[in-house]
């Protein structure tokens, strides 16, 4: 049941269109999923039709639970609605890019950022609430990214110290969530007028700090999963007023409605170029988004951060599974080794989640892979493959030991695709699959 409140709004500012957009609202979500490029290539066992604005994205069955399948666990896909993978769409990030996604949590758009740089540039994934960092980084390892740096800081604190350095950024804006409440009860319950204006004000200080990490021609898309025109035109309208030095753009997206700039009292020019995702328009939640260029010609450069020599005992574990890196610089962090994408910025200050690929650790002149490294890989010298769908994979998500003849660090595959680590002695694979992943017996984790 929607909000009292809610719904006389939306009856105000829709009209005629309020009875389909009520009867959309009472009908059964949209779920989808989008594959990762990065992965295999393989026939996914669930109906799928296409989400028109994603190549990658599909809608998909809810009974068939995809989220279960060993495929999710080996970061073939991931589990996003439909609606919410239009913004990085819509931020057209292309191989090379230096991309910032300012609000990241959980991941979607990110690892969708991720996917359109294919593993050239570099992706900056920031969260400021430390769990939903936590989440955020374990999703960029899921999908095998090795070009992103996960952080944990405040959008102001991201500005001042990068400048103008990125060609594309990504606000998602933490919003009332208006368009999630067919999704999540808790949008419903803890609606109000008062938490929409407080949202706006919160959008308006985060979109501050954005602007100015902008690089000159570059492209800002805000975006949020609301319907209030405080938080959408209402936001775009008092940025573009103080900021001439953006524009809107009119994207090619013909699947979406036009911004409805009726909506507010004193609007500025060109609103209508912003997207509105209506339930009872398409298959999706309800989304907003605005793509502003840069027009101006400043632009930074941040110092690159240094590495390490190759240690000893990295590069005998990758010449005994006859192994290749992508470029790259070694470096230690946190007690573990990491990759780093070439031309990441300089750490020092930064509250770091996540600076790359993580390789492993070095433990007593032998090294110990990271669960991390199995995700990113595709094959190896040594490969136990088994059957999506068998009892081993079952056992092996578990953190059961499975039998097999391989030697020494054996990369553990679910039909085809990588899902972790196993070492094998004696005709048994010992299991390294991390503890806090494992399913238990009902195959939940």
């Amino acid at each position: 049941m929607l909000p009292v409140e809610f719904e006389l709004k939306m009856r105000r500012l829709l009209g005629a269109e309020f009875d389909a957009f009520l009867a959309a609202c009472d009908r059964p979500r949209a779920v989808g999923l989008r594959r990762n490029p990065a992965k295999p290539d393989v026939a996914l066992p669930f109906s799928l039709a296409p989400v028109p604005w994603e190549k990658n994205g599909f809608y998909y069955d809810p009974a068939e639970r995809p989220g279960l399948h060993p495929w999710h666990d080996a970061g073939l896909y991931y589990l996003q609605e439909p609606s919410a993978m239009a913004p990085a769409v819509l931020l057209d990030s292309q191989p090379g890019d230096r991309v910032l996604d300012l609000c990241a949590a959980p991941g979607g758009k990110s690892t969708q950022l991720a996917a359109a740089l294919r593993g050239q540039g570099i992706l900056v994934a920031n969260e400021l609430n430390p769990q939903r960092a936590k989440i955020l980084s374990q999703n960029i390892e899921r999908m095998g990214i090795p070009n992103a740096l996960v952080l944990n800081e405040h959008p102001e604190r991201l500005a001042q110290r990068f400048g103008r350095c990125f060609d594309r950024v990504l606000v998602d804006a933490p919003c009332s969530g208006e368009g999630m409440f067919r999704k999540e009860e808790a949008a419903v319950t803890d609606w109000s007028q008062e938490t929409v204006e407080m949202c706006a004000r919160r959008q308006r200080e985060i979109l501050e700090s954005a602007a100015r990490m902008v690089s000159a021609g570059g492209r800002l898309v805000y975006s949020t999963c609301t319907f209030s025109p405080e938080e959408n035109e209402g936001v775009i309208s008092a940025f573009l007023r103080d900021h001439p030095e953006f524009s809107l753009c009119a994207p090619d997206a013909p699947w979406f409605a036009p911004g409805r700039p009726e909506f507010l009292p004193d609007p500025v020019d060109g609103l209508e170029k912003t997207c509105r995702l209506w339930p009872h328009l398409l298959r999706g939640e309800g989304h907003f988004a605005a793509v502003l260029q840069y027009n101006g010609k400043e632009a930074s450069e941040w110092t690159p951060e240094g590495g390490i020599p190759m240690p000893a005992a990295l590069d005998e574990f990758l010449r005994s599974l006859r192994l290749r890196l992508p470029a790259g610089q070694i470096a230690a962090f946190a007690g573990r080794l990491y990759l780093l994408p070439p031309g990441l910025p300089a750490l020092r200050g930064l509250r770091v989640l996540r600076p790359g690929l993580c390789l492993g650790e070095e433990k007593k002149n032998r090294f110990e892979p990271d669960h991390a490294l199995a995700l990113f890989l595709h094959s190896a010298a040594s490969v136990a493959g088994f059957p999506a769908d068998s009892a081993e994979i079952a056992a092996y998500l578990r953190g059961e030991p499975v039998a097999g003849g391989q030697s020494g660090w054996t990369l553990l595959q679910a039909g085809g695709c990588s899902l972790g680590w196993v070492k094998g002695s004696g005709g048994t694979l010992k299991n390294h699959y991390p503890k806090g992943l494992r399913r238990r017996s009902n195959g939940s984790v």
